[in-house]
């Protein structure tokens, strides 16, 4: 097992953080699974796998270059770890204890990904270490009270591990000095087959709910069937041409999702501890669905939403959330 680090270069700087080196980690089972993270955003770049015959692609979205991810004009979130809250909060507020806390609207009148300068933005802390049997990256980042909006100063931390059999893990943690909201995960997204659309792969869900939600991805009602529906992902079937941007309701915490691509015998299994799965299809992306986001998290606009789990984080506790992707061939 191997680890590398490189420099790729120095950001350009924001009201949130002047420039700063970015390094790349690159975390080498040696068994055909490798990983590149780099420290701006959090960011998954590269995970190399191999297919039934040996070759190995990387099987998620990348951008060329820094400065393209920097861009958000170029980067819709790829690979990026999303916070304090990823996905949607209506009208950019919450309330918490009585008191309601105005959040930056970045999205329309609503509060997205974050806001603004959101985790995808910052050059994450990062230190690398050999474990037994796999390899760990854990970065972190610190962000202090009434940033975007948030109450409380928060405490982020995002590991990556790889190990030989075949598994990406990625174990979140957070605490704060004030109770706030929380919800970080990653955006990458994925193509088994390496390149090309992802309309030819299977795509199961464990999920026999969904939450509707309206054209700006806030939720309108509680959580409906599936069946007999266009989202109806229980038993695989193809994706094809169909456009996906929803969230499911996780009920079995076995498994999340499975993905195959056919042409390479790529297989990916998901697993989490998280209440939702957010899917996209990645129609609005340069190259228009050369990916698949499988989003694993809170629901949307759970902080003002008293039916959905919480996404609440107060002092003295740990937020933690867990995802696996697992690789078979």
């Amino acid at each position: 097992m191997n680890i590398r680090r490189t420099t790729i270069g120095t950001t350009a700087g924001h009201a949130g953080q002047g420039p700063t080196r970015v390094d790349a980690y690159s975390l080498d089972t040696e068994k055909g699974l490798a990983v590149t993270v780099w420290t701006y955003g959090a960011t998954l770049v590269e995970l190399l796998v191999p297919d039934r015959d040996g070759r190995v692609d990387n099987v998620v979205v990348r951008l060329p270059d820094l400065e393209s991810y920097e861009d958000r004009s170029k980067n819709p979130y790829i690979g990026s770890t999303l916070g304090r809250f990823a996905r949607a909060v209506a009208g950019g507020r919450f309330e918490l204890d009585g008191v309601e806390h105005q959040l930056d609207r970045n999205y329309g009148r609503h509060h997205f990904h974050g806001g603004s300068i959101g985790f995808d933005r910052f050059v994450w802390s990062a230190d690398a270490e050999r474990r037994q049997g796999e390899l760990a990256l854990r970065l972190r980042l610190e962000r202090p009270d009434g940033d975007q909006g948030y109450p409380g100063a928060l405490s982020a931390e995002v590991t990556y591990r790889v190990d030989g059999d075949g598994r990406l893990t990625l174990d979140y943690r957070a605490t704060t000095t004030a109770s706030t909201i929380v919800a970080f995960t990653n955006h990458a997204f994925w193509n088994l087959a390496g390149s090309g659309t992802i309309d030819d792969h299977r795509l199961a869900l464990n999920a026999a709910r969904v939450l509707a939600c309206d054209e700006e991805l806030i939720p309108r009602g509680p959580p409906a069937g599936v069946a007999g529906t266009r989202l109806d992902y229980r038993a695989p079937r193809q994706i094809g041409d169909a456009r996906i941007d929803d969230c499911f309701v996780l009920d079995d915490p076995t498994w999340a999702a499975e993905l195959f691509e056919p042409s390479t015998g790529r297989r990916m299994r998901v697993v989490t501890d998280q209440p939702g799965l957010a899917v996209y299809s990645g129609d609005g992306l340069a190259g228009p669905r050369a990916g698949l986001c499988l989003q694993t998290g809170a629901f949307p606009d759970a902080p003002n939403r008293a039916d959905f789990p919480s996404a609440r984080l107060d002092p003295g506790m740990t937020h933690r959330h867990s995802t696996t992707h697992a690789f078979s061939r």
